[in-house]
């Protein structure tokens, strides 16, 4: 079922989007962390190896969301007008131009990936393991950037079901294939697995990453959800759409390449605490990567209701539905804070047999999670700047926040004051309270309401 959400109740419009995107989020979510819960059966270095290799991947995706996130706002505020050729064209270049800057990207990374590595552990068998993990990973990154194309586009045309479905689906397939590929002995079954260690579980990743690029284009090449795009289509380049899919993700690729380089010159930081305290900073960065997926069920949801509204002349609805987006974040991001505050220690258990890693991951996480539900609900009311194709505030906000915060913060306190690792976690709560409070000025300030960016002039 496809909806037009420039019409009817705004909230009712608003759950109908981000409820399916959510529960496909989690799931995600949930894979995540059955992934770590089995990565920390191997050991903390196997725990930190999956950390810092994420700190460099990070940095990588951002490549895909420059034109992703200027995908949002073509796609949905196409639609919204109702020009669905140009829709379609829309779906089709951001495709094409995902695959090739993944390949290219694929064949950067073949070479830079280990001296990165180099930069953030000097422990060997770390080292090994991200290694092993990450080389798959990338890989694999044309099916990784491509998939995540037609998910974005299912959602932005208004069908919230088909990308819940693909997701859950994925994220499934990962936790079965998990323990089969990863150890010798499948646990609780005691069949004969594969033995991958680290690398079986990015390998189980990538395969299931693949089903969702299978099944993805064919529900949109057989147009089984309104718009039908053209495999002639991804062979050819549209310079209207594809200058658009560039200038408009661009302030955002600027701020999360800021942001991604940041966290890598944070996790230099961390590192100097040792082994454990990046083990305990990754399981909670795992852990609190649920606020992040509820966030982005309601920032893609409200974005592409935000966008259709727009398209649609609509502005007054498109700004009730960001509210109202940032209202429901909150209510749910505050009543998981409050359960994980009250139970952390006993949460970092599951993943991890390590006392040292429970006790400081319990901290760590305490205050990681205060942050992520500030910034969280402030990037939930910037569901309006995704569906403007408005992305500046992003940028102001990351480069404050990161780099003349947080990274002045942290080398004060570690190479100056020398005060422990908790330092760490509460230097991501001021840099995201700054931030938030940027988002929010530019989103009171109200330019985003005159953004428009429909794939034709």
């Amino acid at each position: 079922m496809k909806r037009d959400l420039t019409i009817g109740n705004i909230n009712g419009n608003l759950l109908y989007m981000a409820i399916p995107a959510i529960l496909g989020s989690l799931t995600e979510t949930v894979y995540s962390l059955v992934d770590m819960f089995w990565i920390g059966k191997i050991s903390a270095e196997a725990v930190a190896s999956i950390t810092i290799f994420n700190s460099v991947y990070f940095l990588v995706w951002v490549l895909s969301s420059i034109i992703g996130i200027s995908s949002v706002s073509l796609i949905s505020q196409s639609y919204g007008a109702g020009n669905r050729q140009e829709t379609a064209e829309a779906i089709e270049q951001t495709i094409v131009f995902k695959f090739i800057m993944a390949v290219g990207t694929m064949a950067v990374m073949s070479f830079a990936l280990e001296p990165l590595l180099r930069f953030l552990t000097d422990d060997p068998q770390v080292l090994q393991y991200a290694m092993n993990y990450g080389r798959l990973r990338i890989f694999f990154l044309p099916v990784f950037f491509t998939a995540s194309t037609f998910i974005t586009a299912l959602r932005c045309i208004g069908d919230s079901r088909k990308p819940m479905i693909l997701t859950i689906m994925v994220a499934l397939l990962n936790m079965v294939l998990d323990p089969i590929l990863m150890f010798d002995t499948i646990p609780f079954l005691g069949l004969p697995g594969f033995g991958m260690g680290v690398a079986g579980a990015a390998l189980a990743t990538c395969l299931s990453s693949l089903v969702v690029f299978l099944f993805g284009f064919i529900i949109l090449w057989r147009g089984w959800s309104n718009i039908q795009i053209r495999v002639r289509g991804l062979f050819h380049f549209n310079k209207e759409i594809d200058k658009k899919l560039i200038l408009i993700g661009l302030p955002v690729g600027i701020e999360m390449t800021a942001r991604e380089i940041a966290g890598i010159v944070i996790m230099k930081f961390l590192a100097s605490y040792g082994t454990v305290i990046v083990a305990a900073f990754g399981i909670s960065f795992r852990l609190t990567d649920f606020n992040f997926k509820v966030m982005m069920g309601l920032y893609d949801g409200g974005g592409a209701i935000v966008g259709q509204n727009l398209g649609a002349e609509k502005v007054r609805r498109a700004e009730e539905t960001a509210y109202a987006a940032a209202r429901l974040g909150f209510l749910i991001l505050g009543l998981l804070a409050i359960f994980v505050a009250i139970f952390s220690s006993q949460i970092m258990g599951v993943f991890v047999n390590d006392a040292a890693v429970i006790a400081s991951g319990s901290i760590v996480l305490r205050i990681l999670m205060i942050g992520s539900v500030i910034f969280c609900v402030a990037l939930s009311l910037g569901c309006a700047f995704n569906g403007a194709g408005y992305n500046f505030p992003f940028v102001i906000s990351s480069l404050v926040g990161r780099w003349l915060v947080q990274i002045p913060f942290l080398f004060v306190v570690v190479h100056v004051l020398k005060l422990p690792y908790q330092m760490v976690a509460v230097s991501y709560l001021v840099a995201e309270v700054i931030e938030s409070f940027i988002l929010y000025y530019y989103f009171r300030k109200g330019a985003w309401k005159t953004h428009r960016v429909q794939a034709a002039s």
